[in-house]
């Protein structure tokens, strides 16, 4: 059988006893209610069953129901205005361990008077935050950033047609001889291609949402923006690789000379024609260049490892309290986010300044040049155009090593020629 009466088999008769269990543990949390409302007492001198009547006026300490008083009533009242304690940390926020009933947003009203507030008081006292911050990408970012590119390409198109490719004055010596070892062009070609692709990978996540989306739509530009990141966050690492190579190869030949300020007053030898400047094996606008590049790029990878490693790399508080030393105003409470927010925004800032100098660079040793790009291609260089273009650097070479020097004809790799 397997009714209510009769053998049951083994589950349902757990199942029984798992319910006579529940029924007995009901009745024995149900006596001391029952014996409470069962005992008129003094406790309850208006009879058994009948509420005891609230009080008209509640003194300190005394609340209906039995409460715990004046213990009680503190703690609803931090539940209703909050509560602060102490921290010795640089974040105020982390003190508040109550937000209170009466700070809450409770209506979608209420968030958004919260939010127009908290952007105007961001606003005007510049605390960075994170709309602020997104707002800045957005805007002058952004915006200045396609100006200063747009504008370096136009620079460069008009003096390209105005001054024309730079020419060997004396044409082709027939000679050539060794500008840059293998080791050194390796250095140079690492750092090339490295910030090529960060650069395109870093416009692309920067000027995506304006740009590409549109065109692309969003799931493409979902999958290039993920390429993009990966590719971005490792190739960096050549990118350092490489300045530390061009670094040591080459700082010995960038110092900065006074002879260095007559190449300047004369252009150069690249604004006007007949005109060659004294230089060593790096003239001032190379030195100009290296330094740029070695500095923006040691800066830029600082702050890229802090994007890389987030909150582990704080770098702003301090160089701003550093900065506050020689007459700066900076802030220097900064909280993690703060200075997530600044290592992305100065991270930008260095990747826009040097994508516009290397645009210049690009296009100088390229077609703005006759024969630059060999010393990069090769290593070898015609030595009209190096007697032309560091005159000083061809002395020393047929002084001390005459054998760098080499009689037979290259064939150049300029693409002007």
């Amino acid at each position: 059988m397997n009714g209510f009466i009769g053998a049951p088999n083994g589950p349902e008769r757990m199942l029984r006893v798992r319910l006579l269990l529940s029924i007995a543990v009901a009745l024995v949390a149900m006596l001391p209610g029952l014996s409470f409302a069962q005992a008129p007492s003094a406790q309850h001198p208006h009879g058994a069953g009948r509420p005891t009547p609230v009080p008209s006026k509640i003194t300190e300490g005394q609340l209906p129901g039995g409460t715990l008083g004046k213990q009680s009533s503190e703690i609803w009242k931090k539940l209703r205005e909050g509560e602060r304690g102490a921290i010795n940390i640089p974040d105020e926020k982390a003190a508040q361990l109550i937000r209170g009933r009466a700070k809450r947003l409770n209506t979608e009203a209420d968030i958004r008077r919260a939010m127009e507030l908290r952007r105007q008081q961001s606003d005007a006292a510049d605390t960075g935050n994170i709309a602020s911050w997104v707002e800045y990408r957005k805007g002058p970012l952004a915006r200045y950033g396609a100006y200063g590119m747009l504008g370096m390409l136009a620079l460069l198109v008009v003096f390209y047609f105005v001054r024309g490719p730079v020419r060997i004055e004396h044409g082709k010596s027939g000679r050539v001889i060794d500008r840059f070892a293998t080791i050194e062009r390796v250095g140079h070609w690492l750092v090339a291609v490295s910030f090529i692709i960060l650069g395109l990978t870093g416009l692309a996540l920067l000027y995506g949402r304006s740009v590409l989306i549109p065109v692309l739509g969003k799931e493409a530009f979902a999958s290039i923006a993920m390429t993009g990141k990966l590719l971005h966050n490792y190739i960096a690492f050549s990118f350092m690789a490489g300045l530390a190579m061009i670094f040591v190869a080459w700082v010995k030949d960038n110092i900065p000379h006074p002879r260095d300020l007559e190449w300047v007053a004369k252009g150069g030898g690249v604004l006007l024609k007949s005109v060659h400047p004294p230089a060593k094996k790096f003239n001032a606008g190379q030195k100009v260049v290296f330094w740029v590049v070695i500095l923006g790029g040691i800066s830029m990878s600082l702050s890229g490892l802090a994007l890389m490693f987030p909150f582990e790399m704080p770098l702003f508080a301090k160089t701003f309290a550093a900065l506050n030393t020689i007459g700066f105003t900076l802030p220097t409470n900064l909280s993690p986010v703060e200075e997530m927010q600044y290592s992305s925004a100065w991270h930008a800032i260095v990747a826009l300044v040097l994508i516009c100098v290397i645009l210049a660079h690009i296009y100088i040793g390229s077609i703005g040049m006759e024969g630059a790009f060999d010393a990069m291609g090769s290593g070898k260089v015609d030595l009209n155009w190096a007697r032309e273009h560091h005159g000083l650097w061809v002395e020393e070479v047929e002084n001390k090593a005459p054998d760098k020097i080499d009689s037979r004809e290259m064939q150049s790799m300029h693409p002007a020629e």
